[in-house]
């Protein structure tokens, strides 16, 4: 399976599940990503403050929190990201309805499709 150009791009993986977070993470980095894992939505906010992300992906419900102050800051500064979550699209609200969205349990490669996509490649 070929990279499909994901070499050295910088993905924010936002993921409160330690197995999935761990998965994901492992599938990112053999197609070449550096990913930062966040399990909490303060790491999360956190990474961003510090680390200029290409992408990010984002389990939207994490614990009693969701991600959606994470997609606002992304949309801010126009960094593309996708939502995952185990109810599909129908699980996102309002303004994100339409949004990219990948389904959980995460299958390699729609994740690493997805990323691509938001990429624009």
């Amino acid at each position: 399976m070929g990279s499909g150009g994901l070499d050295g791009v910088r993905v924010l993986f936002v993921e409160d599940e330690s197995l999935l977070a761990m998965l994901g993470e492992d599938v990112l980095s053999e197609a070449g990503c550096e990913v930062t894992v966040a399990m909490r939505l303060s790491e999360a906010l956190r990474a961003l403050a510090e680390i200029e992300f290409d992408v990010a992906i984002l389990d939207v419900n994490l614990g009693n929190e969701t991600s959606y102050p994470v997609a606002e800051q992304l949309t801010r500064r126009e960094i593309p990201f996708i939502f995952a979550t185990g109810y599909a699209a129908a699980g996102l609200s309002g303004s994100y309805a339409a949004h990219r969205c990948v389904q959980k349990p995460y299958d390699p490669d729609q994740l690493l499709m997805a990323a691509q996509a938001a990429l624009g490649h």
